[in-house]
Parts: C-alpha cells; sequence; structure tokens
C-alpha cells in the first residue's frame, strides 16, 4: 500500500486510505502531495474508519469525493449555465462568483477538453440549434442567444454545427453531458431515442468514438441537456452503491448486425456472473468467431450498462478494457460483492 501510495497508482483508488500521522489528515492513493515516510503513516479501509480515529480529509486530494468531481462553486456555476444558456460570462462575472478565471480555464481544458468560453458557447448554440429545427426564425434565436449580430451568430453556429443556420434542419444533435462516479468521469450521449454513448473521459479513442457518432447519426455533438441523463445519472449511483443489478433506459446501437447481437448477448451476462470470449461465442452459437466477438466487445460504446467488463480471458485473467482494467476489477468487485451479500 504504501508502495501504491508513492507511485500514485490509480489501480488501489478506493480499496484504502492514508493517514498522515504528523498532519492528522487523510489521503487518497493519488494525491499530489509530497509522500510522507512510512514510518508515518497508517491505512484504513475506509474514509469513516480514518476519520473515527482523528484524521481530517486532505483538502488537496479531497478523498471524501468522487475522482475528478466538480468543485462546489463550479457546479453552481454549471447549474447556472443550464438555467439560463444565453449568459455571456466574462472573467469580471467569473470573479464576482468567487471562482479565479484561469482556475476555471485549467478546470475545463482537463475535464472538457475546452476552454469555459467555448463551453459557454457551446451550450448557446445548442439551444439555439434546436429551436430552429423547431421552426423558430434565425434571427430570433441569434437574438435570443445573446448574439448583437445576425452574422456573428452564423460563423459561429457554422463553425460548430458544420452548416449554416437556414441548412442544419436535416441535421441530428447528439447531446453530451460530464458524469461523476465512484470510479472516475464519464461522459455520456443521448439523442431523441436514448443514449448512445456512455464512457469513461480518459478512454483511448474516446474522440474517434465521438466523430465516428456524429458520422453515422448525421449529427452534431453538442454539450447540453437530455431527458436521459437524470435518470442514468440516477441508475449509475444506484449501482455503485450495489442497489441496482439492471438497466431500464433506452439505447440506441449502431453499429453491424454481427456487433448488436454481441452487445445484445453481452446484456443476457447475469449481474455478478462472468464469461470467456469462447463462451460468448458459444452463446452465440459461432464457436469460430471468438476473435470477432472480442473486437465487438471492443466496440462498445456504452460502459457498464452493456457490461463488456463481464468478459474475462478463459484463464480467469483480466483481459483488455477500455476503461482500464483497474476499472474492470473495480466493477466486478462490486458486482461480485452484492452477489456475495446475497447468499446470506
Amino acid at each position: 500500500m504504501y508502495k501504491a501510495l508513492v507511485e500514485k497508482d490509480i489501480s488501489y483508488e478506493g480499496q484504502f486510505v492514508t493517514g498522515v500521522k504528523t498532519t492528522g489528515i487523510f489521503c487518497r492513493t493519488t494525491c499530489t502531495a509530497r509522500k510522507p515516510l512510512r514510518e508515518n503513516v497508517e491505512f484504513f479501509v475506509t474514509a469513516k474508519e480514518a476519520i473515527l480515529n482523528g484524521y481530517r480529509p486532505c483538502k488537496i486530494c479531497s478523498p471524501l469525493e468522487n475522482i475528478g468531481s466538480t468543485p462546489p462553486q463550479i457546479q453552481k456555476l454549471l447549474a447556472e449555465l443550464n438555467e439560463n444558456p444565453s449568459l455571456k460570462l466574462k472573467d469580471d462575472d467569473i470573479i464576482s462568483r468567487g471562482i479565479e478565471p484561469n482556475t476555471l480555464r485549467r478546470w475545463f481544458k482537463k475535464n472538457h477538453g475546452i476552454t469555459f468560453q467555448a463551453y459557454q458557447r457551446m451550450q448557446r448554440l445548442n439551444t439555439a440549434f434546436t429551436k430552429i429545427r423547431k421552426g423558430e426564425s434565425v434571427a430570433g434565436v441569434a437574438f435570443d442567444a445573446g448574439y448583437e449580430s445576425l452574422s456573428g451568430f452564423t460563423d459561429s453556429y457554422t463553425s460548430l454545427i458544420g452548416t449554416t443556420p437556414s441548412k442544419s434542419k436535416d441535421k441530428e444533435i447528439i447531446h453530451m453531458t460530464r458524469l461523476e462516479t465512484p470510479l472516475g468521469p464519464m461522459f455520456a450521449c443521448a439523442t431523441e431515442e436514448g443514449i448512445c454513448l456512455l464512457e469513461f473521459t480518459d478512454r483511448r479513442m474516446l474522440e474517434t468514438e465521438l466523430k465516428a457518432l456524429s458520422k453515422e447519426f448525421n449529427a452534431v455533438v453538442l454539450q447540453g441537456a437530455s431527458k436521459y441523463f437524470e435518470p442514468l445519472k440516477q441508475q449509475l449511483d444506484e449501482y455503485f452503491k450495489g442497489t441496482r443489478k439492471e438497466f431500464d433506459l433506452p439505447l440506441v446501437l449502431k453499429g453491424t448486425d454481427f456487433q448488436k447481437e454481441v452487445w445484445k448477448e453481452l446484456l443476457r451476462i447475469p449481474y455478478g456472473s462472468t464469461r470467456s470470449y469462447k463462451q460468448q461465442s458459444i452463446a452465440l452459437n459461432n464457436l469460430k468467431a471468438i476473435r470477432a466477438v472480442a473486437s465487438a466487445n471492443g466496440m462498445n460504446r456504452i460502459a457498464i450498462i452493456i457490461p463488456c467488463h463481464r468478459v474475462i480471458g478463459e484463464d480467469g485473467s483480466m483481459t483488455g478494457y477500455g476503461g482500464g482494467i483497474w476499472r474492470k476489477k473495480r466493477l466486478l468487485d462490486i458486482e461480485n460483492s452484492q452477489t456475495s451479500l446475497n447468499m446470506f
């Protein structure tokens, strides 16, 4: 555990916390603060245990919060923008809300891959796109969105959407949001029909997946609200607490017929169980397609809900997982612990 602390090994995240005797604080494994000497630390299984032993949470790594959680001031700012997307907040406005502009910029670049100003613009244009598709006039939508000129609105709109306002009525929109989980933040995407993507934000090839979605749906991916995001968040929270074993959200799957069959078969793997790729192939009545099954599993864009984490090597080993092997192990641990409890 001390080795994991020194190396900031994220695979141990959530398995223990470290109490530092010299400061009286406790930290998560990945804390970036200077590491204490071995004789000055003790380890606890839970944060509650550390608190009962007189330690207080570290202000640097915030061990009581989810990995990558949104600071309270930024949460309020996002809620304000969601309530009124036409807001155009500048540095003075941000400072008046108790946030340092450079801190906000760094947080957005790290967690959304764009600046706060770009995020605001995306929110406004998302709302504008929806209104135009419903038949509202371009001029009225432009001024409602806070633009002072029609030409300025058209330039911004065309740059982001890929076509002019008057020609965008046939284009679809994919709404995207950021969700926080005990295993790190995730991006969720939804069309009008349902959830089409759920991935950890640090997943390799995520940008490629988003581009593919945009092409397959003839849509633009924009930060914005969807009626599916709140129930998705609630069901994920219940899953991580061990009180939900199945999800009942509408899913929108884009892929070949074979890929869709593989993903549907993944949904049939019971909670708390695992299968090998060979067993998956047998279930699909195609024993020769083991590699194709593995490839289709890797193309799954809806993590956790379509449980590709339940497929392991034939020898029981943790095989590849887009969100990281450590997350795959943690997801299986969560399910196995609940299954074990239900046996008593």
